[in-house]
């Protein structure tokens, strides 16, 4: 399929966004050879968030609909934040959302060797000097997007005192912040990043790939431009915060390469969640001080703690297709994205049954030691899904809050002189309670009415009862710890208060770990990662601390989206 079917096939599809618009304008004229090659550059400074997950979809998308290529390529230039650690998270994340990047994965560091000598050749041709000042006197020195700034004392230094300066530099004879590298461009442009911004500066450290080889390391700005020349990118999408940056990221090409070829930067809104942080400074910050478990916490909104938490891939690209890509800043609602995990798991997730809060339930009639099993639905949304079996007994578990001594008369529930039908299985009719000296509720009894079995065709069974309850049998179930996950932060926008420490909006209550539950005895073998609803209560996955000891479950989210309502009641 050439790229013009490509095309007028998507433009049938749905409308373009203005990113398909300029990849397809540049293909209708031919730029580049018509090739599409994309890139994901993340830095490996720590876990990649929600936010990186939307770039990825967007550049892996985009190769896999103009039949081009898109690089994994690790901005590795700063060795003091960065961790082999980070590296393998990364392509973990990415396997994981359902991509692969072209060939090997690529590292600024890769470039280092070539970078140098373009540097040393700015410095020939007079573009570029070697500057002795501190990092706060440069500063002072830019002056302000009104006020021109001010030349550096050092500007006009030798090409020949540069170079011998810049070798030195590279040879390891300064100290950290001793001197840096900067381009010669224009003091007084209205863009500050084109006031002869840094190109090298001094880090004597050790780096996860290149050991102590360099102690010099090149700026994002002058590295990404050229590491994208280098692997032959066509379209280098950033967000919306390099828009600034893109004329500098165009002079560094422009001033080094001669060749007809040359990679085009866009950018796109980058993604704003509601009730969260997207600073991997801020996000490393809960991490270090132990406000989360780890950068894979279920309630942080990395892709790791997403997945933990039990969202799976395809909710996470169905996000970042709905909500597009957009040319301005804006905030997307949080209940978005949690609306996208549960329609895609109201899809595959099997349905089972699980007591969060258990109170035991005697069929008073029901003959002691006797048992059966009853049929039910995997999944009534999906017809392959088929059924299973599950055990029934004298005695359940059933809901503490299912059961009311004086009852409304809007409570559909359990309460005395009512029936209601227990799912998958019998009608019954509540006699009882037994309370402990304290006043606790410790049994519940009941009559049921063997001929109101579900599925079995009599009449009884057919007869409507307005309430259905889960269950489990007390003697078959499993027990099994249940974590319940609410958002992290109890404020829209926790890092938009001047203030105020975007930390004194944790939720208190974002996490609630219940260790009595129980489960359907099918579930005992279930493995990390696996999905299921337990019905009524939510989407759950089994945790990855799951052992043959601890059978360990995580809401991934409610049944319904109850957060709004109860916000707007408080």
């Amino acid at each position: 399929m050439d790229n013009k079917t490509v095309k007028e096939e998507s433009a049938n599809e749905k409308s373009l966004n203005f990113i398909q618009q300029i990849i397809e304008e540049d293909l209708q004229n031919n730029v580049n050879d018509g090739r599409v090659h994309t890139r994901f550059p993340p830095e490996p400074n720590g876990y990649l968030h929600i936010g990186h997950a939307k770039a990825i979809c967007l550049n892996f998308s985009l190769a896999q609909q103009y039949q081009g290529k898109c690089n994994l390529r690790f901005d590795d230039t700063n060795p003091v934040k960065e961790d082999t650690e980070y590296v393998d998270s990364i392509m973990e994340d990415i396997k994981w959302l359902g991509f692969e990047w072209e060939g090997e994965p690529h590292y600024t560091s890769d470039y280092f060797d070539q970078l140098y000598d373009w540097a040393v050749q700015l410095i020939k041709d007079g573009k570029a000097y070697v500057d002795d000042q501190t990092a706060e006197q440069i500063a002072e020195q830019k002056g302000s997007p009104t006020v021109p700034g001010t030349e550096s004392p050092f500007r006009n230094r030798s090409v020949e005192e540069n170079l011998d300066l810049f070798a030195r530099m590279k040879n390891g004879e300064y100290k950290d912040g001793e001197k840096v590298l900067r381009a010669k461009i224009d003091m007084a442009s209205p863009n500050m990043h084109m006031r002869d911004p840094l190109m090298y500066r001094i880090l004597h450290a050790n780096h996860h790939r290149t050991g102590d080889k360099w102690c010099i390391y090149p700026m994002y700005d002058y590295a990404h431009g050229e590491s994208d020349y280098i692997e032959g990118i066509t379209h280098s999408i950033c967000t919306l915060e390099f828009e600034v940056h893109r004329p500098l990221y165009e002079w560094f090409i422009d001033n080094i390469t001669d060749t007809e070829y040359r990679p085009k930067q866009r950018e796109f809104a980058r993604l704003n969640l509601s009730y969260t942080v997207m600073s991997k400074r801020k996000l490393l910050e809960l991490v270090t001080d132990g406000h989360v478990n780890g950068w894979d916490d279920p309630r942080m909104p990395t892709v790791s703690g997403l997945r933990r938490r039990g969202y799976t891939p395809a909710a996470i690209r169905n996000f970042a297709d709905t909500i597009g890509v957009a040319k301005r800043n804006n905030v997307i609602d949080v209940s978005l994205l949690e609306f996208c995990v549960r329609e895609d798991l109201n899809k595959t997730a099997t349905r089972v049954m699980g007591v969060l809060d258990p109170v035991k339930l005697v069929i008073t009639n029901y003959a002691e030691g006797e048992e059966e099993l009853l049929t039910i639905d995997n999944n009534p949304e999906d017809e392959n899904a088929g059924t299973r079996e599950i055990p029934f007994s004298r005695e359940l578990y059933i809901e503490r809050n299912d059961f009311m001594e004086d009852a409304p008369k809007k409570f559909f529930r359990m309460t005395p002189g009512r029936e209601v039908r227990l799912k998958a299985a019998y009608i019954v009719m509540c006699e009882k309670a037994v309370y402990d000296a304290d006043g606790n509720i410790t049994e519940i009894h009941c009559t049921y009415d063997p001929k109101s079995k579900s599925g079995s065709g009599t009449e009884e069974s057919k007869r409507k009862v307005k309430g259905t309850l889960h269950w489990v049998s007390a003697k078959h179930a499993a027990k099994a710890e249940v974590r319940v996950y609410d958002r992290l932060f109890n404020d829209e926008a926790p890092d938009g208060h001047k203030d105020k420490d975007f930390k004194d909006f944790i939720n208190p209550d974002s996490l609630e770990i219940l260790k009595d539950c129980y489960v359907e005895p099918c579930l005992k073998d279930a493995k990390a990662e696996d999905h299921f609803q337990f019905t009524r209560l939510g989407y759950f996955s089994v945790d990855k601390d799951t052992n043959a000891d601890q059978l360990i479950f995580n809401r991934t989210v409610s049944l319904k989206d109850s957060w709004a309502k109860a916000q707007k009641k408080k």
